[in-house]
Formats: structure tokens, C-alpha cells, sequence
């Protein structure tokens, strides 16, 4: 991949922003979840439906878009 917008956590499993475009689309992400929110009063279904979409499709680009997942206690070791 030549392009990472993700990086894998050091620590546990998972991903965090590696550069511009990572942490545009986790703001992008928060924004759209806060509105989702704001309009959870009008119909709790749309609310979970919603959510729902939004996090599967976020997940879904940071697979595309980032490393490879797998559980890490730290820094990898090198062999000497």
C-alpha cells in the first residue's frame, strides 16, 4: 500500500490516523455520528440504522486504507 491513512495501534487492535486524510475521514466521522445523534429524538430505528451504516463504512475504509489489523503488545521486537 502506498498510501496509509491508517497506522495499526501499538497497543491492542485497531487503527489510528497516519496522516491527513486518516484524520479528516475520523473527523468526518465524528461530525456525521453527532448529527446522526442530534436527530435521535425524530426515530430511534433511523438512529440505529444510521449509526449502523456509518460505522460499518467507516471500518470498511480502514481496511481498504490502512495496515493490516492483528493485536500488538508494543513496539515490535527485532531479532538480534
Amino acid at each position: 500500500m502506498s498510501d496509509i491513512w491508517f497506522k495499526r495501534k501499538k497497543y491492542g487492535w485497531g487503527w489510528t490516523p497516519a496522516n491527513l486524510k486518516g484524520w479528516l475521514a475520523s473527523l468526518l466521522y465524528v461530525v456525521l455520528a453527532a448529527t446522526i445523534t442530534l436527530l435521535a429524538p425524530i426515530s430511534m430505528p433511523a438512529f440505529l440504522i444510521g449509526i449502523f451504516i456509518l460505522t460499518s463504512s467507516f471500518i470498511f475504509i480502514c481496511y481498504k486504507k490502512g495496515e493490516t489489523p492483528k493485536w500488538s503488545w508494543g513496539p515490535e521486537k527485532k531479532d538480534h
